[in-house]
């Protein structure tokens, strides 16, 4: 009795083990499944808000564990640079590359949106991309129009949103040379927040007025809109005449 005891007791062991053994396993299992359902769910729910943007030029496809995004951008009906993002939509959410431009406040973005509101991050960055865009493709303008409209070179940085440059003015029978720094404050607009003009002529009231109106001019246009509206009033002179920017799309050059 006491050996069959004994032997009970021995052999019990390895079977409760394996029992407990079996029962963790099917807990872990279900867990990965649940797990797996809500990768599933995630995927598919950014499916759907992909797939509500597609006419904004914000697409995407599935890859392994999540979802690689494809923002387009344009200017005045002119497609321009695509950007990609490979999304790892498990928790958390993370980008694991990207193409965006390292002067993009990306990072910033990401910190406010990504966890807690996808459909935002998207709409967020595609407006970035798109201003910076919109600016570049101005700014590109003007430079390849510098011989034609500017006195001297145009400046600028990286992101587009600071500009300088110099063009002359017709005033009183001689020309006067306008000084433009154009600020972009709000990074999300392709418009500038502030026109500073200034000249080395003596200035009169009338020239006041008229430098003024050149700044308000610059704040509410595009750059070829708004040199195309100092020619209609003829106080900006041209060698030759220059096409519409928006009229021809191979004109862009891509970086």
């Amino acid at each position: 009795d006491r050996l069959r005891t004994k032997v009970a007791l021995q052999g019990g062991r390895p079977i409760t083990q394996l029992l407990q053994k079996e029962a963790s396993s099917r807990t872990s299992l279900s867990i990965d499944k649940t797990q797996e359902a809500i990768l599933e769910m995630k995927l598919e729910n950014v499916k759907v808000i992909l797939e509500a943007y597609y006419l904004t030029g914000i697409s995407a496809k599935r890859t392994g564990q999540g979802i690689c995004v494809c923002i387009s951008t344009a200017y005045e009906g002119n497609y321009l640079d695509t950007y990609y993002l490979d999304l790892n939509v498990q928790n958390p959410v993370r980008i694991s590359r990207h193409s965006v431009p390292p002067f993009i406040p990306l990072e910033q973005i990401s910190k406010q949106y990504l966890q807690s509101d996808i459909k935002c991050f998207l709409s967020v960055l595609s407006d970035h991309l798109n201003a910076y865009a919109g600016r570049k493709y101005q700014a590109d303008w003007l430079q390849d129009s510098c011989a034609t409209l500017l006195s001297g070179t145009l400046h600028r940085n990286s992101l587009c949103n600071l500009l300088s440059f110099a063009y002359s003015v017709e005033w009183k029978n001689h020309m006067v040379c306008f000084q433009v720094k154009l600020i972009y404050s709000d990074i999300t607009r392709f418009l500038p927040t502030e026109a500073i003009i200034s000249c080395e002529a003596v200035c009169s009231p009338l020239l006041e007025d008229l430098i003024s109106s050149h700044s308000a001019v610059f704040r509410q246009k595009a750059l070829h809109e708004v040199f195309q509206c100092f020619q209609a009033e003829g106080s900006v002179s041209h060698k030759q005449t220059f096409t519409n920017m928006s009229r021809n799309k191979a004109w862009y050059r891509s970086p």
